[in-house]
């Protein structure tokens, strides 16, 4: 029989989903194509957004009417936040949650003697182990993603993903160096490690973000390392120094914001305020060559006035980000956030967004500008059809170039000559 992953959402999901590929391929199960030609689809839920639960379910019901005749596995944080609210699983001969992905295999196996409907949702526990887990290869790519947290313990009013995800729990080190050397063996040379909550790696195990960081930097082969994003906790100018002591660590800080305004972080519950969330930026860009600072923001959030707005807007202007992704804040069923007063019009809330994304679009357009004249190293992936070579620098700014000499997984000095909205130009430097 042959599977199909669909998988939405982030890259700790995308971990998650090699995971159980690689079961599965354990298992004698083989890779199908596409949803329309398998035997057995899994559909890998993201929950962050009602709208990502509509696309979870959007999915399901697709899947189900272009191929009647397959299985329908539903598992991740949807099922695992709302697994009282079964209505939600129709459709779907598998529901699983996010604390037994390793029994995919024999929870299929069972479905296939009684085909009978299997809902396998087991609750979080206050002081549950890191799921033992590890991949020898991602998607086929030259850069490779190790989970090494799970859980939040933050509760923020708009998110629903503590629920989802339990509380904070890490990786062992040693498992982490394992991982990342299997990892080596298989020619990944960048290895991004990920996690749900990922500044607090360690924090239940004596131990810290960096010393994940520097486990995988030991490992021969291994030539880069960058961090998924992060929150700004624990990001001190102690461990910031440490990173930025070593070689292969890649300056690239994907830091969450949420808000650029104090009053709009305090309704949000968030553990820090804009002069803090300052003051780690400052700290980057002094420890740090050429460094990118790249976020999230949502507006829009309940209670938020149009001074609330305007200073966020101008916050953002002051920090100058690298990339932005804004986003309008979305009600979401169980959350602190949704019993509040306050909410925002749906109109002023994308009115807003627009005008958020034009301020933002054009800090992008100035980091771009200023990595041209620089030589960068690049580590090339794909061969786009217009016959440019992409690949990242360092600091995760894309790059093209037009050289047919170029090998995918090579990594080589670029002196970047052109700057566009979202990627730059250059040439290889023979």
């Amino acid at each position: 029989m042959n599977f199909y992953i669909i998988t939405l959402g982030c890259k700790v999901n995308q971990y998650e989903s090699e995971l159980m590929a690689e079961l599965l391929t354990s298992a004698g199960y083989t890779k199908a194509e596409s949803y329309n030609s398998c035997d057995i689809c899994i559909i890998n839920s993201c929950t962050v957004t009602a709208t990502g639960d509509a696309k979870n379910r959007k999915y399901v019901h697709r899947v189900r009417r272009e191929n009647p005749d397959c299985i329908v596995v539903l598992c991740g944080c949807m099922p695992q936040a709302f697994a009282d609210q079964t209505e939600l699983f129709d459709g779907c001969d598998i529901v699983m949650g996010n604390t037994a992905r390793r029994d995919i295999v024999p929870v299929i196996d069972e479905y296939l003697l009684t085909r009978q409907q299997i809902i396998r949702i087991t609750p979080h526990e206050k002081d549950e182990a890191f799921e033992p887990m590890r991949i020898s290869a991602f998607n086929e790519r030259t850069r490779a993603c190790i989970k090494i947290q799970d859980g939040c313990n933050r509760f923020c009013t708009y998110c629903i993903i503590p629920y989802a995800r339990g509380r904070v729990r890490s990786k062992p080190l040693e498992v982490i160096r394992d991982e990342a050397l299997e990892l080596a063996k298989n020619g990944f040379k960048e290895v991004v490690l990920v996690g749900i909550n990922l500044s607090t790696y360690g924090q239940e195990l004596d131990s810290n973000i960096y010393d994940a960081v520097k486990a995988v930097c030991e490992i021969e082969g291994i030539e880069r390392v960058r961090l998924g994003s992060i929150e700004p906790e624990r990001m001190t100018e102690d461990i910031l120094a440490k990173l930025a002591a070593e070689e292969k660590f890649c300056p690239h800080f994907h830091l969450s914001l949420q808000a650029g305004c104090d009053n709009t972080l305090k309704r949000m519950r968030r553990h820090y305020d804009t002069a803090e969330y300052a003051r780690i930026v400052a700290d980057i860009r002094r420890l740090f060559e050429n460094p990118s600072i790249t976020t999230d923001v949502m507006v829009g959030f309940v209670g938020e006035s149009e001074e609330d707005f305007e200073t966020s807007v101008a916050f953002c202007d002051e920090i100058g980000f690298a990339k932005t992704h804004v986003f309008p804040y979305s009600r979401r069923k169980g959350t602190a956030a949704d019993r509040m007063d306050g909410h925002i019009d749906e109109r002023i809330k994308h009115a807003r967004a627009d005008i958020m994304i034009a301020h933002t679009l054009e800090q992008q357009r100035k980091f771009m500008q200023s990595q041209v004249d620089s030589v960068q190293p690049v580590l090339f992936e794909t061969r786009s059809k217009d016959g440019y070579h992409e690949g990242f620098t360092k600091n995760y700014t894309k790059v093209k170039v037009k050289d047919e000499s170029i090998i995918g997984g090579e990594i080589l000095d670029v002196h970047i000559t052109e700057a566009y909205d979202d990627y730059c130009v250059g040439e290889v430097v023979r």
